[in-house]
């Protein structure tokens, strides 16, 4: 679409910067924004001789710690020689000065890219492939040595769950626009019950089949997208992370409603699970309830800040506005979760 208001910036001084930074780069340059996405906007730039992505910082007032292009720009390009598929990724501009706002270019992967968990436009049989691939590419990604790859300092040290819990709460409360009840109970209940739980990997912080470009035509991944939140923690994270589309999800469509997803192709949770566990050497996962409760809360602190950021105006889409009670909602899902297992 044609850039937003709110997002426009000087288009010729970012063709100036491309000129001197990004190698073989000629114009001239034509700019346009995607649609979709809530945190960091997205443009499409386009040349007559070839095309690139542009991700920046959103302007107005941000939350501390959010909105990293510079930590996105350094996993991608860490990752680029592994066989985790990544974007490559050409420049990365932190000077205020050249546009308004810290960005970073990349290239432009040609395939689709799916919202819908359940992928509905896929056939059964395409829909196992997609997951088998998807749940391959999580495998892979936990299975890179951070240190051989120069992200061994891309985490702080610490329990992760202890920091994330304590990072996401402090977001929620900045972002607060009412009193959800069984969000307080989450944060007071969660950083009291954290597992033993030493294991550390990268972990992408937002995996999900929206986040991936997918073949033109075949059902596997070519690029794994929007690594915002990705860190040095644990690997149950991302996996709990995928898995809450089994427990519920706030967008429209999704396969949660289904007795058994086999029906359309997709594994069961325990499928998956045993999957990743066959992928990576996972032992038996225990505390479970717990990771899942926490997605949900962490969930639950994102979508309460993209919405904060609709009404205030600086959010990537339009669509931010309507998250309202999307917070709530996941942080009754994750109560559940715990109320369910007999653990509140």
């Amino acid at each position: 679409m044609d850039v937003r208001p709110h997002h426009r910036f000087d288009e010729g001084a970012l063709e100036s910067y491309l000129k001197e930074n990004v190698a073989g780069f000629r114009g001239p340059l034509t700019v346009r924004q995607f649609q979709g996405g809530m945190s960091n906007p997205t443009y499409f730039l386009e040349t007559p001789s070839r095309r690139y992505v542009m991700r920046k910082k959103p302007p107005g007032e941000l939350l501390k710690s959010a909105h990293q292009v510079d930590r996105e720009y350094r996993v991608m390009k860490a990752l680029a020689a592994t066989p985790v598929p990544v974007p490559e990724v050409l420049a990365l501009c932190m000077d205020d000065d050249v546009i308004g706002q810290a960005f970073y270019v990349m290239e432009h992967v040609e395939g689709r890219v799916l919202i819908d968990p359940a992928v509905p436009s896929m056939t059964n049989a395409e829909r196992s492939a997609l997951y088998d691939h998807f749940i391959e590419v999580l495998a892979a990604l936990h299975k890179v040595d951070p240190e051989a790859v120069g992200l061994g300092d891309f985490g702080r040290p610490g329990n992760y769950y202890a920091r994330q819990i304590s990072r996401w709460s402090k977001q929620y409360v900045a972002s607060k626009t009412e009193e959800i009840p069984e969000m307080e109970a989450l944060m007071e209940w969660l950083p009291e019950n954290i597992p033993d739980a030493e294991e550390v990997s990268i972990v992408h912080g937002d995996y999900r089949i929206g986040n991936c470009v997918l073949h033109p035509t075949e059902p596997r991944i070519v690029a794994v997208l929007d690594w915002e939140l990705s860190t040095l923690g644990h690997p149950l994270a991302d996996v709990a992370y995928c898995a809450q589309e089994y427990y519920g999800h706030a967008a429209e469509g999704g396969f949660a409603h289904l007795d058994d997803p086999r029906e359309i192709g997709i594994p069961t949770e325990q499928e998956f699970l045993q999957r990743y566990a066959d992928l990576t050497g996972q032992g038996e996962i225990e505390n479970w309830p717990f990771y899942i409760a926490y997605t949900m809360f962490r969930s639950a602190a994102i979508v309460q800040g993209v919405y904060r950021r609709g009404l205030d105006g600086n959010a990537s889409s339009d669509a931010a506005k309507n998250f309202a009670g999307f917070a709530e909602q996941r942080a009754k899902w994750g109560w559940n979760v715990l109320r369910d297992a007999g653990l509140v």
